[in-house]
């Protein structure tokens, strides 16, 4: 037997930490009744023919706590990003001002905060599937390559994959906390 296996925990430590950004990014999208230019992240535009974020077809601005504004760079745009932030389901009505659509980021009742919460441990639960599948591909690899290694070897990479699994998983339950009394704050 040749102990030559060397199982890539930098690319499963990747993979996690893809899931995590992933995750960090879909909270940021979740309003809080607080004013963030990030919740216009995930809001595309059909515009010139293609999907576009609405970043890259004005200046997204926070100027007060509870208003945010975009300034459209084309006039003939302000429709289709208006048009675009309604369809959304971010509950938000813009007002518009020439190129400039303005968002008054309305206060949050308790019901809405709920279901904020709700879809918070959705996004929650879907990063910690990813983890689970990274760990699932890293314990294969393992498997796979048993006849390369000794049971000492083959204990310790399982046991490898399981801590940084461990890890990610308390760090998303740590971001859901986090995101849910953000959320719940008044």
């Amino acid at each position: 037997m040749s102990d030559d296996f060397i199982l890539d925990t930098d690319d499963i430590k990747r993979r996690m930490d893809g899931a995590m950004a992933s995750l960090k990014t879909e909270f940021a999208s979740l309003r809080t009744g607080r004013a963030s230019g990030t919740m216009l992240e995930p809001i595309m535009v059909d515009a010139y023919g293609q999907q576009t974020p609405i970043n890259q077809l004005g200046t997204v601005n926070v100027p007060e706590p509870r208003m945010v504004t975009i300034n459209v760079w084309d006039r003939s745009m302000v429709s289709k990003v208006e048009k675009a932030i309604m369809n959304s389901g971010l509950g938000i009505n813009p007002q518009t001002n020439g190129t400039i659509i303005m968002l008054p980021i309305p206060e949050l009742n308790e019901e809405r905060r709920r279901e904020l919460g709700k879809v918070a441990a959705q996004y929650a639960e879907h990063a910690r599937v990813a983890v689970r599948n990274v760990r699932r591909d890293g314990m294969d690899q393992i498997k796979k390559a048993k006849d390369q290694m000794s049971e000492d070897d083959q204990k310790f990479w399982e046991s490898e994959v399981q801590d940084l699994t461990d890890t990610y998983i308390k760090m998303i339950d740590e971001a859901l906390d986090n995101k849910q009394s953000e959320i719940m704050q008044v």
